[in-house]
């Protein structure tokens, strides 16, 4: 069903208190939720599952990850509901810690264990939707999607992407933001926008897959991926 969470609508300009937001493909984030979602962070900037650096063997055939056609995945989308059709909104994408530990992969026990404290929290950043500004009709007439995101481990990215450490956990925000066309409009910033969290969308940056579970939901569930369910890689 429809999800509105975060900050509750009390002291929310009425623009956006009524702002709802449904993740889908929620039963595939459960999915992979369920197995300890990874998400792949490189100095290049990627979110794909992806095996190993440079490439991997899958039934003997090499699973590129330098394909400029790859999206992230599973993508990040949402359906609005609530918000007023003739205001305009931004709306964006930032991730936060979800504690102040690393991580390492017991193989033996295919599970996550703390290996010490948190490295120093990366850059912060947020991403913007491409099509920020638009109207709330316009957000609302179709999913939304922010299949432009990407990730990055690079401390000094200058192409904008989210800098993130690797062997940390992250949870993904979404915040929609009124353009409020007040001239004082500063002044009331803090209830101008409505944060949304889905606790299914947390995961484990890593620069290289740990658990091979998450690789093979990936080419199960990836359409991109068919070739490699078929034993032979695409044309």
């Amino acid at each position: 069903g429809w999800a509105g969470e975060g900050p509750g609508a009390a002291g929310k300009n009425r623009r956006v208190c009524h702002a709802t937001a449904r993740l889908e493909m929620g039963n595939l984030w459960e999915e992979f939720n369920r197995l300890g979602t990874e998400m792949i962070v490189t100095k290049a900037g990627r979110w794909v599952p992806e095996r190993g650096r440079g490439c991997a063997k899958v039934r003997g055939q090499p699973l590129p990850t330098k394909s400029p056609h790859r999206r992230m995945f599973p993508t990040f989308q949402v359906k609005l509901s609530g918000l007023d059709p003739l205001a305009d909104y931004v709306l964006l994408m930032d991730f936060i810690p979800l504690d102040d530990k690393r991580y390492r992969y017991a193989f033996h026990s295919s599970s996550w264990l703390a290996a010490g404290r948190a490295d120093p929290a990366a850059p912060g950043r947020v991403h913007f939707h491409p099509d920020s500004p638009a109207k709330g009709a316009q957000w609302m007439r179709q999913i939304v999607s922010f299949d432009k995101l990407k990730l990055t481990n690079n401390l000094l990215d200058d192409n904008g992407h989210i800098i993130l450490n690797s062997m940390h956990r992250y949870q993904p925000r979404f915040h929609v933001v009124f353009v409020d066309p007040r001239r004082d409009s500063e002044r009331f910033a803090h209830q101008n926008f409505k944060s949304f969290s889905f606790p299914e969308t947390q995961f484990m940056a890593v620069t290289a897959y740990q658990n091979h579970r998450i690789t093979q939901l990936k080419i199960a569930s990836n359409p991109f991926a068919k070739g490699f369910r078929d034993g032979d890689p695409e044309p």
